[in-house]
């Protein structure tokens, strides 16, 4: 007994709670129809048909009618045999796919729960003239973090187009873009402790996403990467890698990306006024929830309406006007490739 692999002792995460519970959902609904009266009995009734179907051109005693009502009646049965099996390789796909989450999931490093993170000094943040927001450069000390945030019901309109938060929803969502690339910055929502992440949706604290960068697809596999915070660690060690899987992850646009590539900014949704959008907060490296006060478009119509030369160069680019929540209702200016769906968690 000595020699059996350790096993992880850490409680299991409300994420692998729920890909468990869906997979022995899965697996029930699949042994219910699999062993249904049913369906062995459209087995045996079409066994029966093909036993009187005709062995050669001959034509039967019964005649050409005969053949043609056995004709109907294997099509009829065949069809309901081939849906039962599709059926079934969907519920053992779905099974398989929950499983590979899991294990995942149960196989990645234990990390501690990511630290407080603060958003920058108010004395930054500017009233007159906001800033655009970019992936930030590496620095610890403007690290941003978790906000205390009004209740979801009392912060603006609810979100128009959210991300779905299922894998396979994803996968369809961001289909043409998988596998995702080595380099291809995302939102990245880390891992918690369940405990303390419960704690925080009670009181109505935000869940922290961060500027991360993938650095692999693992085993060829389009749900599962390694992913990098690219800030470094306290210690001066680059920063944290973590396996996750794409539920974890929204890929933010590439303004490099050739024009008709779907990671480019152009094939994602512009949201209008009134959304509820999570973005990348000015000077640091955390994704927060936000609402469009301004689209690109009304931001061209205003600078079009103001000739100065200021304004033109400052909205030279595609960007939101946003606000934050939590955030004493300022007015950020954020670049549009900084800005995505709210997920729908």
């Amino acid at each position: 007994m000595t020699g059996r692999r350790a096993v992880s002792k850490r409680p299991a995460s409300s994420e692998e709670v729920e890909c468990w519970s869906n997979a022995a959902s899965s697996l029930s609904k699949f042994s219910t129809t699999y062993s249904s009266p049913s369906t062995a009995e459209t087995i045996g009734r079409v066994n029966r048909l093909l036993l009187a179907w005709p062995m050669d051109d001959t034509m039967p005693a019964e005649g050409y009618d005969s053949v043609r009502s056995v004709y109907k009646k294997l099509i009829s049965g065949l069809t309901e045999i081939k849906s039962t099996a599709e059926r079934d390789v969907e519920e053992i796909d779905n099974v398989l796919e929950q499983l590979g989450i899991l294990v995942a999931l149960r196989n990645a490093p234990e990390i501690n729960a990511p630290e407080k993170r603060i958003k920058r000094p108010r004395a930054h943040s500017p009233t007159a003239a906001p800033t655009i927001a970019a992936p930030p450069v590496a620095n610890p000390t403007t690290r941003a973090g978790s906000i205390t945030v009004p209740p979801r019901n009392s912060v603006g309109p609810q979100p128009s187009l959210p991300f779905p938060r299922e894998s396979k929803a994803r996968r369809l969502a961001f289909g043409p873009q998988l596998p995702l690339q080595p380099g291809r910055k995302v939102a990245f929502h880390p891992p918690q402790n369940t405990t303390k992440a419960a704690d925080a949706a009670a009181a109505g604290k935000e869940e922290d996403w961060i500027l991360a960068v993938v650095t692999k697809c693992i085993n060829q596999d389009k749900n599962r990467y390694e992913v990098q915070d690219p800030e470094p660690q306290d210690d001066g060690q680059p920063g944290k890698q973590y396996n996750t899987t794409i539920r974890s992850l929204i890929p933010i646009p590439d303004p490099s990306a050739p024009p008709d590539s779907p990671a480019h900014p152009s094939a994602y949704p512009e949201f209008s006024k009134g959304a509820i959008v999570l973005a990348l907060y000015p000077d640091t490296s955390c994704f927060y929830r936000a609402e469009v006060l301004a689209s690109p478009k009304d931001m061209k119509d205003m600078q079009l309406a103001d000739e100065t030369e200021s304004s033109s160069k400052q909205t030279s680019m595609s960007v939101y006007k946003l606000k934050f929540e939590d955030d004493d209702d300022l007015e950020h200016i954020v670049a549009s490739h900084v800005v995505v769906a709210w997920p729908n968690t």
